[in-house]
């Protein structure tokens, strides 16, 4: 028997390695199975040159499970270890001194597992004592048992072995025993190690019988060593694809498509990646992708090897010169996996494209699933952008697509405003813009229509490219003043007419919630609609914008800001300031008089004072403006009183502003049900 200690600088390594080698413990049977899978790999490669001549046989790994004997055994019939082996590839642990490793990867210490050949010292994180019983493929070796208690101190030993291989006992410990549980175990093999080269069988495989479940003789194998990627492409169908798309996410519907992954130089890379049927949940659909490095799962947060917009995708990416331990923050600083990320990129826009050419009925039909996809990219990558135009398209609300190009195409010669700006209209809601976009319509003009999650703020991005271009909501405006081809018809009402009106609709509009509504009169033409709501399209698409940027919270919290615009031209409203006229007429003259004498008085105060410095202002002269001030106010609340006094009683105002509200989805509750029965008065 051989007794000595670990090749270690100081005795406390193994409770380093407890503690702060891997952030996950449950990584040690990736590690396991992966040294066993490796050990199996050496064996073949070994016959494959004719250096063993002896038969391989099976070469399954076995994973076993003793709960009662608190133990998990990961058998191979790999190459084995000699005694001389054991002590060079496990009692030699070469680095520095451990105090430097905890100074220097206390926060991410696993970074420089791989290159320290570690793995195996993983099986400390969660047992008592390991033991290695193992023997060498080379004639005439002996079998040896090594055991370690967790302590720097070991012990070698004969044993016996009738055939090469090694089994690695792991004695689980009592604050880990939920690697004693077979369902733990199966979770794990089949998160880590469902696609390794070699089989892997976890116990028997069971079956229904007499009432209960009962192990047969067959292994259980978990996983599949020839995936799909690994195949070459034109051995495979679409079925084949779909199968293994599902094999990977049960639950989702069919993928749009694929792209097939082979690559050699100057790097090597396998995989496929799936365009999956993206709704409108962007974070739901993250951590879909699972990195693989020859075959053993590493992480599904890939964040740092794919762009941020291609996290949306889901499938493979196996690359082994990703090292199998590996760090986030050193995904995102290595040189070769952001050559992997240009790689991906490249190869997504390559393979849009040519669905592009080849079938643009097919893509037109998966447009509304991509959009939200191609829109994240063009946002978030300048050189994604720069290929995807080429593929991006436009839909107008007829449900017709269009490239950028031909867009710009068809609209440039009708929606040209009178200062050469290309106006694109658009709706976001077919339904409750309605209207507007058919008054577009009447005009002659197009209408897109952007109702994906992302459009508000590509809409913002396609300004900055295009040259001499904006984009403007239908309900944004009055349609003349969206495209301007002409100076505006100007309102024939005087002032005194044109605030006459404007107060009494502004007096009885009611009070919405996080809703402000300024009142215009414009001459819009006998059949336009009498009333119309607007919203500003500036402070709607900070709005917008502000949920998906940080630091422009401020216009969320800031009320919508509506303008009711009243058609002078139709026939409804000018019954309504006929009426008005007829029935305020008398009160308002003296009032409008006193308002009239009181604006000539205040101009003049202001025009005498603002010839003199303010010290040489007197008291009372100061006090004469601002009595003059008060009485001018006065008389203003007075005249706003007269004809709110007169709006509340007429019907056909409020049925006006009711109709516009209910056109833009903002009448409800009790203003609804009063807008209904005044309606059914109105009728009878």
């Amino acid at each position: 028997m051989q007794k000595g200690n670990i090749g270690v600088t100081t005795e406390n390594i193994f409770p380093v390695i407890k503690k702060f080698l891997y952030s996950d413990h449950e990584i040690f049977l990736r590690e396991m199975v992966s040294n066993a899978v490796d050990a199996t790999q050496k064996m073949k490669t070994l016959a494959e040159k004719g250096e063993f001549k002896g038969e391989l046989g099976d070469l399954t790994v076995h994973v076993n499970l003793d709960e009662k004997n608190k133990t998990l055994t990961i058998s191979d019939r790999g190459i084995g270890m000699t005694e001389e082996e054991i002590d060079k590839y496990i009692n030699q642990i070469a680095f520095s001194g451990v105090n430097d490793f905890l100074n220097k990867y206390k926060d991410n210490a696993n970074a420089i597992i791989g290159h320290f050949g570690l793995g195996f010292y993983s099986a400390f994180m969660v047992s008592d004592k390991v033991e290695i019983i193992t023997r060498s493929y080379k004639d005439g070796a002996k079998a040896v048992k090594w055991s370690c208690d967790g302590s720097p101190s070991f012990e070698i030993d004969e044993a016996e072995k009738a055939e090469r291989g090694s089994d690695i006992i792991l004695h689980i410990s009592d604050d880990c025993k939920e690697f004693l549980e077979k369902d733990r175990i199966q979770s794990l093999l089949n998160k880590y190690c469902k696609f390794m080269p070699v089989k892997i069988a976890f116990g028997k495989k069971t079956e229904w019988k007499d009432g209960k479940q009962v192990e047969t003789a067959e292994d259980n194998v978990i996983n599949d060593v020839e995936p799909l990627w690994t195949k070459t492409p034109s051995t495979l169908k679409d079925e084949d694809y779909k199968k293994f798309y599902h094999e990977l996410y049960p639950m989702q519907d069919d993928p749009l498509f694929w792209i097939h992954l082979n690559v050699d130089y100057p790097f090597n890379l396998t995989g496929i990646l799936y365009f999956p049927r993206i709704k409108s949940n962007i974070d739901l659909q993250r951590n879909k992708i699972q990195l693989y490095c020859n075959q053993v799962f590493v992480t599904d947060q890939v964040e740092g090897i794919v762009p941020d917009f291609l996290t949306l995708l889901h499938g493979v990416i196996d690359s082994p010169d990703i090292p199998l331990n590996v760090s986030r923050s050193y995904l995102q600083s290595d040189r070769d996996v952001k050559k992997i990320a240009t790689y991906i990129t490249k190869k997504v826009a390559d393979r849009l494209n040519s669905i592009f050419k080849e079938n643009r009925k097919e893509y037109e039909e998966k447009w509304d699933d991509l959009k939200l996809f191609i829109n994240y990219g063009m946002l978030s990558q300048e050189d994604f952008y720069d290929r995807a135009k080429d593929f991006a398209l436009f839909k107008d609300v007829d449900g017709k697509y269009f490239t950028l190009d031909e867009y710009k195409t068809l609209i440039k010669d009708n929606q040209t405003d009178k200062e050469g700006q290309l106006i694109y209209l658009y709706a976001t809601n077919k339904e409750d813009q309605y209207s507007y976009i058919e008054s577009a319509k009447d005009k002659g003009y197009s209408v897109l229509l952007l109702d994906g999650q992302l459009d508000v703020p590509t809409v913002s991005m396609f300004e900055q490219k295009f040259e001499k271009s904006r984009f403007m909501r239908v309900d944004s405006d009055i349609i003349d003043r969206l495209i301007v081809k002409e100076d505006i018809k100007k309102n024939e009402l005087d002032s005194d007419q044109t605030d006459n009106l404007s107060s009494a609709f502004r007096s009885q509009m009611p009070q919405i919630e996080k809703a402000e509504f300024s009142v215009e009169v414009q001459s819009l033409g006998e059949n336009a609609q009498p009333v119309i709501i607007t919203q500003s399209e500036y402070m709607r698409r900070m709005k917008d914008i502000s949920r998906y940027q940080s630091g422009m919270s401020f216009y969320a919290q800031m009320p919508d800001s509506y303008s009711l615009v009243l058609n002078s031209d139709h026939a409804l409203i000018k019954g309504i300031l006929d009426d008005e006229n007829a029935k305020c007429g008398e009160a308002l003259k003296p009032v409008i008089s006193e308002i009239k004498g009181q604006q000539a008085r205040l101009s003049a105060l202001h025009q005498s004072q603002s010839k003199k410095k303010p010290e040489e202002i007197t008291q009372e002269e100061k006090d004469d403006l601002a009595n003059t001030e008060k009485a001018l106010n006065e008389q203003r609340d007075k005249k706003k009183q007269i004809i709110s006094d007169y709006a509340k009683d007429n019907k056909i105002v409020h049925q006006l502003i009711d109709l516009a509200l209910l056109q833009n989805g903002m009448l409800k509750g009790s203003a609804l049900d009063a807008f209904i029965k005044r309606s059914v008065a109105l009728i009878k």
